[in-house]
Parts: structure tokens; C-alpha cells; sequence
């Protein structure tokens, strides 16, 4: 994008000269300049250079109930007139984050009736890690410390949150993973599932995890940690065939169950948590995201009724942040689930809006990139690949993710790629014209892709 507004310019120079974005090439976004995003209502957002962005990605997947919900900036406002800070430290507490806490307990699974608050996913994380050890040492195991996740998934960029994360990129900075934190195999049928069916490789990957089990011992295991669907690591969703074999698996040993929840959760999949899409029963859920909508930072780690009881019996949990159940984030995060409630937003996502996303966009299939679209509720994944049938793909350094991001940004749409794989995850009140919408400049792209790979 070409800068043509002066202020457009003032605010990238101030980006070369002052600011380090996350997960970026510090070199080349100096060099290029940042988009400036200076408004947004709705589904859409406006830069500084007066462009309108049909926004497929809902922020970073946390932008439930849209740009500009009114209700969402009074809470904030009334709560930072009336209380603007205080902390849970010390034996003290503020009615909005009690509010909260109740208000979660009545949308969290049965018998998940507790939350420990933080600001982000990656602190929700850091926070289940430090418990699950915490209470394996209570209950007189305290060998129980490792922890299994998966490859390629996401679980924040923080040093425990990127350790318990499966990308290899994160761990070759910051000498990662720390100790005690193990990978299994993804459940990744198109990538890595070969001549399987995804019903064969979905058993496959479930039992990569009891085979981790015995390797390890499960005297060592503490928790088996895993997102619903993995969002960052390119929208993979299982085989059917999986999650019920994880299940079984893990009814057979004594180990916690944690859930990610904090892209899958606040309706993104249809239901409240993804763990409720797939009938999955966790002993904890970390979440963030969908919980504030994004308006203010807040995350928090929902604990089962049953942990509890033994974290009761420890004396102090030694962990804490300052800005655990900070009252603004606490109201906005409150009104937040008024409004999803209210409006049964939720349930237009499972009965109307994912249904007719669903649809639209395996329309895309057809497309000569094409190799697989897949989604659940508002959730997609398009695949790009050089040969449909194989699914082989085009070598690494075409970039073909990037060349069709590239034409996203140049088109007014927000699409997201993770190597060859295109992702959306629009905001929950997204409308049917909206969809349209983004399919439609979803296909210009990948139209104008195609042609970029002629020239």
C-alpha cells in the first residue's frame, strides 16, 4: 500500500522510529510502513487512507459482537468512574469480578464453577501450567509435572505459553521448549495424512498421545493440553474419529485435561466453548478473546469443581498479576456475555449465519488453488495447493500464502494465511450479505493469485 495521506505517513514514521509490532520483521515493516487501521463499525474496518476492510479474521479471532457496540464502552466508562482499578491481591475483591466469575459459571461447563483471572490467553496458560503441578503436588504426586501438547499448536508467546506450543519457529528463539512440556503429532489429515482416511488418521493421532502416555509414564504426566480446533496452527479441525478416541484414552489414566478455549470459546464454534461442540468434559479451560469481545485485555483459566476442592486444602497458590479480574475488563467482559446472551447471538451462529458460511464457502472448492475448504461454525480453512488431486503443494518459496494475503490486502478483505493455508474467522454477528460479501473477495483473490503464479 502506497501512502498518500500525509498523516498516513507521519504515523508510519512513527512506527520506523518508536514501535516493535509483534510476530513481525522489524527490518521490513520498518521499510514498508504499517496499514493504519483508524476506525471500525460492524464487520468492517476503515484505514487512514480512507479504505474500507471487510475484517474475515475478527481482530485476532476475538471480536465477537462486532466494531463499535456502545454498550461495551459504557460499561467501561461507568466502571472507570466508579472504580477504575483495584486488586484481587490481599484477601480483597470488587463486585465486578465476582459478577464475572458467577456469570461464567452459569455458561462454562457443568461443574466448571471457578476462575482464576488473568490479561491474556498466554497468562491463562502460564497460570494452568504452575496449577496443574501445584495440585499434583498436593495430591502427593509431585513427579506428575509434564505436560503434553501438540504440535503446531498455539498457546501463546510467552515463555511457558510458547513452550507449550508446538511451533518450531517460536522454540528456535528463546532456546524453547523449557523442560517438562512434551509434543504429539497434529490431527492434520490434509497435511500429513497421506493415503489414510481421515477416520484411520484421526485414531492415529489420538493414539500418538496414549503411546506419549507410556513413554513418558504415566507417573510423570501431569495434564494433556490441546485446543478444540487449532486456530493459529491454520484452522485444523479433527476427524470426527478423534476426539472420541482421545477420550477413551485419557478415562484410562489419571491425568487433567486442559482445554484452550480462547479462540474456540464465546460461540466461535456454535456453542459457548468447543469443548461443548465435541462433547469434551476438561478439567480446566483457559480463555481470553471472545470473553471482552477484544475491547479491553482479559483472560482467565476456568478450573473443575473437583480441583478446587484439593487446591482448597494447599494454603496460598503463590502466582498472581496485577491486573487479575481487573474491574473495567470485568465489566466489559460482563456486558459482553449480557449481549451474547440476550441477543442469542450464539444461537444465529449454530442456526443460521455458520450454516450459510459453511456453505458459501465450500463454493470456493471449485477453485484451481483449491485443494480442500474446511470449517466449523465460524471457523474456515482454504487450502492452496499446486496439484488438487495429490495435494501437493507449490514450493516454499513461492509463498503462495502470501502472494494471496497480499492481493487481500489490496482487495478490502482481511484473510489470514499460515504458510499455503488461507483462514477466516469473521466476527459471531457477522449477516448473510456479509458472507457474500467475503466470499466473493475471497475469490477475486484467489483469482488474482492464480494468475501471479502464470506470470
Amino acid at each position: 500500500m502506497t501512502a498518500n495521506n500525509a498523516k498516513t505517513q507521519q504515523w508510519q514514521a512513527m512506527s520506523r522510529d518508536h514501535h516493535l509490532a509483534p510476530f513481525s520483521d522489524f527490518k521490513q515493516l520498518a521499510e514498508k510502513g504499517p496499514r493504519i487501521i483508524t476506525r471500525g463499525e460492524g464487520v468492517h474496518l476503515w484505514d487512514s487512507e480512507g479504505n474500507k476492510i471487510l475484517d474475515g479474521m475478527a481482530g485476532l479471532w476475538c471480536l465477537a459482537v462486532g466494531y463499535g457496540r456502545e454498550e461495551l464502552v459504557e460499561a467501561a466508562s461507568k466502571q472507570m468512574r466508579e472504580l477504575p482499578f483495584y486488586n484481587t491481591f490481599f484477601q480483597t475483591a470488587h463486585p465486578p469480578v465476582l459478577e464475572l466469575a458467577k456469570a461464567l459459571a452459569e455458561v462454562t461447563p457443568a461443574g466448571m464453577n471457578h476462575v482464576f483471572f488473568t490479561g491474556s490467553g498466554s497468562e491463562g496458560n502460564d497460570t494452568m501450567l504452575r496449577m496443574v503441578r501445584h495440585y499434583w503436588s498436593l495430591k502427593g504426586k509431585p513427579n506428575k509435572k509434564v505436560v503434553i501438547a501438540r504440535e503446531n499448536g498455539y498457546h501463546g508467546s510467552t515463555v511457558a505459553g510458547a513452550s507449550l506450543g508446538g511451533m518450531k519457529g517460536m522454540h528456535e528463539q528463546g532456546d524453547l521448549p523449557i523442560p517438562g512440556i512434551v509434543h504429539i503429532a497434529q490431527p492434520y489429515w490434509f497435511g500429513q495424512g497421506g493415503d489414510m482416511t481421515p477416520e484411520a488418521f484421526g485414531i492415529w493421532a489420538a493414539d500418538e498421545l496414549e503411546k506419549k502416555i507410556l513413554e513418558v509414564g504415566e507417573d510423570n504426566v501431569a495434564a494433556f493440553l490441546a485446543e478444540p480446533i487449532q486456530g493459529a496452527g491454520g484452522v485444523i479441525i479433527p476427524p470426527d474419529s478423534y476426539w472420541p478416541r482421545v477420550r477413551e484414552i485419557l478415562a484410562k489414566y489419571d491425568i487433567l485435561f486442559v482445554a484452550d478455549e480462547v479462540i474456540c470459546g464465546f460461540g466461535r464454534t456454535g456453542e459457548w466453548f468447543g469443548s461443548d461442540f465435541y462433547g469434551n468434559k476438561p478439567d480446566m479451560m483457559t480463555i481470553a478473546k471472545g470473553l471482552t469481545s477484544g475491547y479491553v485485555p482479559m483472560g482467565g483459566l476456568v478450573v473443575r469443581d473437583e480441583i478446587v476442592k484439593v487446591l482448597n486444602d494447599g494454603g496460598d497458590f503463590n502466582h498472581g498479576f496485577t491486573y487479575s479480574g481487573h474491574p473495567v475488563a470485568a465489566a466489559v467482559a460482563l456486558e459482553n456475555i449480557r449481549i451474547l446472551r440476550e441477543e442469542k447471538i450464539i444461537e444465529q451462529v449454530r442456526e443460521e449465519t455458520a450454516p450459510y458460511l459453511q456453505k458459501r464457502l465450500r463454493e470456493l472448492a471449485d477453485h484451481p488453488l483449491v485443494g480442500e475448504v474446511r470449517g466449523v461454525g465460524m471457523l474456515g480453512a482454504i487450502e492452496l495447493v499446486k496439484d488438487k488431486a495429490t495435494r501437493a503443494r507449490y514450493p516454499s518459496d513461492k509463498a503462495v500464502g502470501m502472494i494471496c494475503r497480499g492481493h487481500c490486502f489490496e482487495n478490502g478483505l482481511i484473510m489470514r494465511a499460515v504458510g499455503d493455508t488461507m483462514i477466516i474467522s469473521p466476527p459471531l454477528v457477522i449477516s448473510k450479505s456479509e458472507i457474500d460479501e467475503l466470499v466473493e473477495k475471497a475469490r477475486k483473490c484467489l483469482d488474482l493469485t492464480a494468475r501471479a503464479l502464470l506470470a
